[in-house]
């Protein structure tokens, strides 16, 4: 028995592995495309995606009397059986690829045709019976069934998102409480503030967290706006009238979706803008956990000679060299997947602008970076929550000795001293070494009873203690 089949395709003949489901198109794209070492099957949504908008597209097709009932069943099946995860290792083109993704949609397309024959007990191959381009892509281009699972994916994928941001807001939100009656000096530029609690500060990053999962929730309504049934450029070439509008029916009861067809479908198939506002909303949410990140490595700066008011729990030896040293490995590889997010909307920026005409041709690196921004970042956060925050303790002596010996109480004191005489208080501390609370007893300003009630901690805070 050989162990290769004979594909054809207007180019020639390829010897094809006798048990693989794609084909010759395929096998070409791997050959053409060896960039990233990797497949498209590292992003399983993706292939799940592609699957469903063949699969609306099948029945549509269907509706509309091209396929036959045992076509239709066969493709409907294949479809099936890869959205519940199998075959996915015959989806061996990589990601990034020349043509606008017809490497990537041909791939999906051999796949299901090959296994829909086997299913109706041909062999592969048996292209006269059904064949990738006129069944399984009939009234379809790359340029609509590409830039649809894309949209698809991201929209799936943004729930995974938004998942792990609030298992992360939470995390901080449990550290707001424990943290609420902790005392600790707050700082601007990096010197001494006003006091406030390490819960108000661990409040802060959760609030700051929740507000990005709503602008997330924003940009992922754009999603549902998609340009399937456009065909080649946007004019609907090689479909029936009907086509557009059933196809997007078929589209939201395969995906349960509500999806909707763009107004202008020559406009939607060259226009990327909704890749590049979900880009700069996940550079939003990148910098400004990784932004959390670096007051956590500041805030557990030491232990001896940095601020030392929190502790990261030690995952870690942090030194080849150092006996007993740790470091915030966690928060600082939180702030490396924030740098490539940055750089990934920088990259998808650029492809973007690059669309030319009618098309986008680079929206195979765009889909690259914004899957691999995604799960990163999802996976990132999750980590974030559970290997540091949740483990996080504060080292209250460290904070209230902080509050005690800092100049800055003084500033309670300007509504009745006023600011001059207060700065000369401060100054005066500055150059003595000595403690505001002393410097006002010593000069009779008040009494120590009436000191105690002004300068007491809890008065210099809010009310919300959270």
């Amino acid at each position: 028995m050989e162990n290769y089949r004979i594909d054809k395709d207007f180019l020639g003949e390829k010897e094809i592995e006798v048990n693989a489901y794609y084909g010759i198109q395929t096998l070409r794209a791997k050959e053409n495309f060896d960039i990233t070492r990797t497949s498209i099957s590292l992003f399983p949504n993706f292939i799940k995606s592609l699957a469903k908008v063949k699969k609306a597209c099948a029945l549509t097709n269907y509706e509309l009397g091209d396929l036959t009932d045992q076509q239709k069943d066969a493709i409907v099946q294949a479809c099936n059986e890869i959205i519940d995860g199998k075959f996915h290792d015959q989806f061996i083109v990589d990601p990034i690829q020349g043509g606008a993704g017809t490497s990537t949609n041909m791939n999906v397309n051999e796949v299901i045709t090959n296994r829909a024959l086997e299913i109706l007990g041909y062999p592969r191959s048996a292209y006269d019976i059904i064949h990738p381009n006129n069944h399984v892509n009939m009234s379809q281009s790359t340029n609509d069934v590409y830039p649809t699972a894309i949209k698809l994916t991201l929209h799936e994928l943004i729930y995974k998102l938004k998942d792990s941001l609030r298992y992360l807001r939470d995390a901080f939100d449990e550290k707001a409480i424990e943290f609420k009656d902790v005392l600790k000096m707050g700082r601007t530029q990096l010197q001494d503030a006003v006091p406030m609690t390490l819960g108000q500060e661990f409040k802060t990053f959760s609030v700051m967290i929740d507000e990005d999962i709503f602008r997330l929730r924003e940009a992922q309504a754009l999603l549902k706006e998609v340009n399937l049934g456009a065909t080649a450029i946007g004019t609907g070439i090689n479909t029936k009238p009907e086509y557009q509008r059933k196809v997007i029916k078929h589209l939201r009861e395969v995906t349960g979706v509500d999806y909707q067809s763009a107004g202008d479908l020559i406009e939607a198939t060259q226009d990327t803008g909704s890749f590049v506002h979900i880009s700069g909303v996940l550079k939003r949410v990148a910098i400004k956990v990784s932004k959390v990140c670096n007051d956590l490595r500041l805030l557990s700066s030491g232990p001896r000679a940095g601020l030392n008011e929190i502790n990261l729990p030690k995952v870690q030896p942090g030194s080849s060299i150092m006996p007993g040293k740790v470091n915030p490995v966690i928060p600082e590889v939180v702030n490396q997947v924030a740098f490539e997010v940055i750089g990934a909307d920088a990259t998808i920026s650029i492809a973007c602008e690059s669309g030319q005409l009618q098309l986008n041709v680079f929206e195979p690196l765009v889909a690259y970076k914004l899957f691999t921004s995604i799960n990163m970042m999802r996976r990132s956060f999750y980590t974030l929550a559970k290997k540091c925050v949740k483990g996080i303790t504060a080292n209250e002596e460290v904070c209230m000795e902080y509050i005690l010996n800092s100049v800055t109480l003084v500033t309670c004191l300007n509504p009745i001293l006023g600011y001059e005489k207060s700065s000369a208080i401060a100054k005066e501390a500055l150059a003595t070494n000595k403690r505001v609370y002393d410097i006002i007893l010593e000069q009779q300003l008040f009494t120590k009873e009436q000191l105690d009630e002004l300068l007491h901690p809890r008065n210099m805070v809010s009310n919300f203690k959270g």
